[in-house]
């Protein structure tokens, strides 16, 4: 395990550790996930992983942090506080927080109009037994496909607002947000989008009650350069561009996925987390 902390305390934050993440073994079959119990016989997720050992590295150093932004590598750490303090309310979630995150994402892109379609809970907490609150998801990931991402422009606008907002640049930028106390357990990693090649990412069918939506499963490359944010606290948003209709070599896909710190002290609280899931529009 490397820990290449200067570290003078228990815990303290390394400059990189190594951590295994589940990437796609790709068998060339088309991976299918389901977001509710299958039919009887079905697995919940179809494709194989292979666990592979990286370094991921601590962005908040400052030698990476001032790397990055939503267009370079495809993420960045914002300080936000919110006047959410009931995140178990779904109207005060959809009421006042989808406010909040709109306006700042709108400040940070620079965007004339910013839409959240979705969100969702996660705690990582086995048996939690709280209904509709999922697990944090231990697989390299991306969002959306190349192909799916329009299609939620037209799913979420009116069929003539549809069409002019596909005219100009838009994209999809995923906020997470910590709740209740910091990160211990189950941090979020980032990769790099800059060391994303197209070849990596996997069309994966995303299974929902009533609709079928289409993912990137990733294959592992040992070009990918991961990070974290060790101890994110609920006044810290990590925003992630998740799809960029523009190619003039902006982000396009930021592969993401949860994983277990093994520099996390046994007494590691299990992590809680929302997320909200944006269109963002630009006039031009």
């Amino acid at each position: 395990m490397m820990t290449t902390a200067a570290a003078t305390e228990p815990h303290a934050p390394a400059i990189a550790i190594e951590a295994d993440l589940n990437y796609l073994l790709d068998t060339g079959a088309r991976p299918v996930s389901y977001t509710f119990e299958p039919p009887p016989g079905v697995p919940r997720y179809s494709g194989l992983r292979e666990s592979q050992r990286v370094v991921v590295r601590n962005g908040r150093l400052p030698q990476y942090a001032r790397g990055f932004s939503l267009d370079k590598t495809g993420f960045e750490l914002r300080h936000h506080e919110t006047a959410v303090e009931d995140f178990d309310s779904e109207a005060a979630i959809r009421e006042n927080y989808y406010r909040e995150a709109e306006d700042l994402i709108k400040r940070v892109t620079g965007a004339v109009k910013v839409v959240v379609f979705d969100h969702t809970l996660r705690d990582g907490a086995p048996n939690h037994g709280r209904v509709g609150i999922r697990e944090p998801v231990r697989a390299v990931h991306n969002d959306q496909t190349f192909v799916s991402g329009p299609r939620r422009v037209r799913d979420h606008l009116p069929a003539p607002e549809a069409q002019e907002r596909l005219q100009k640049r838009f994209a999809i930028v995923n906020l997470w947000r910590p709740l209740g106390h910091p990160v211990e357990q189950s941090p979020l990693a980032v990769c790099d989008a800059r060391t994303i090649a197209f070849g990596d990412l996997v069309p994966s069918d995303l299974v929902y009650p009533d609709k079928v939506g289409e993912t990137y499963a990733v294959k592992y490359n040992p070009r990918h350069l991961w990070y974290y944010f060790p101890r994110m606290t609920p006044s810290e948003v990590l925003l992630l561009k998740i799809f960029d209709s523009r190619t003039d070599g902006s982000a396009r896909a930021t592969a993401h996925t949860a994983f277990e710190d093994p520099t996390a002290p046994p007494t590691a609280r299990p992590r809680r987390s929302v997320e909200l899931r944006t269109l963002v529009f630009w006039d031009r």
